[in-house]
């Protein structure tokens, strides 16, 4: 975080404190940039003016109103399931609770709405309400693989509950937006730009690439790198934490 930090600049966590508002975005910026999934949510807004009224819509009605976001078909329904659902537990939308409650049990009752999973549980959990949550997308996931911060064979669910146990509760937003930046600019699923990374030198993957240094050089911050061994003890006394 402290090499990513300068590079992509130091972010800053404002809670926005809409849990439904979150769950809905979250839903929508499944396998699509944000700039479609922002102007999804951006239609979905203009033309229903409540939850309610989205749970209650013609289900070809609402596809056709977030198409713009991709996989409408999938994500229309889903929306309105998780929508009736909530206002099922809570008929005024109302999640404030689940700022108070403990944080497992907001965490399992996020995960109890139909098609919730570890990272729209996360993102509802810090993005929405600022609690101690650690969400981990596409991005995330293959920086901290490729980095050696969690082994390859983790599925999502692992993912999250490892880097939970590796970060620091308070960086949880700071580790979240500089992983996915980098992910995004830099450590790109097809053609990683390792040469321009500031992590390379500690980086496992880095080694696997054409014309690699035949080994690890010391961190930049004067560490020495952790060996891959090194790394996988790390992983698995994390998971063994967070069991």
């Amino acid at each position: 975080m402290a090499r990513l930090a300068p590079l992509y600049g130091e972010p800053h966590h404002a809670p926005h404190g809409d849990a439904v508002a979150e769950l809905v975005l979250t839903v929508l910026s499944q396998n699509t940039a944000d700039t479609n999934s922002g102007r999804a949510f951006t239609q979905l807004m203009r033309r229903y003016p409540s939850w309610s009224a989205i749970a209650d819509a013609p289900p070809e009605e609402l596809v056709a109103t977030i198409k713009g976001g991709g996989l409408a078909q999938q994500k229309g329904p889903r929306i309105q399931a998780i929508l009736r659902t909530v206002r099922e537990r809570s008929p005024g939308f109302e999640l404030d609770f689940l700022a108070d409650a403990p944080l497992e049990e907001a965490r399992a009752w996020l995960r109890s709405l139909p098609g919730v999973g570890p990272k729209t549980a996360a993102c509802v959990l810090l993005f929405a309400l600022g609690r101690p949550a650690m969400p981990v997308d596409t991005h995330v996931e293959r920086v901290a693989k490729r980095l050696g911060l969690i082994p390859q064979p983790a599925t999502a669910e692992q993912a999250h509950e490892l880097l939970e146990a590796l970060v620091d509760p308070a960086g949880y937003y700071r580790f979240h937006m500089l992983l996915i930046k980098h992910g995004r600019r830099i450590c790109s699923a097809r053609r990683p730009r390792c040469e321009e990374c500031p992590l390379e030198p500690d980086c496992p993957s880095s080694l696997l690439r054409p014309g690699a240094h035949s080994s690890a050089s010391g961190s930049r911050l004067g560490e020495t790198a952790p060996t891959r061994s090194g790394r996988a003890a790390a992983s698995s006394d994390a998971a063994r934490r967070s069991r």
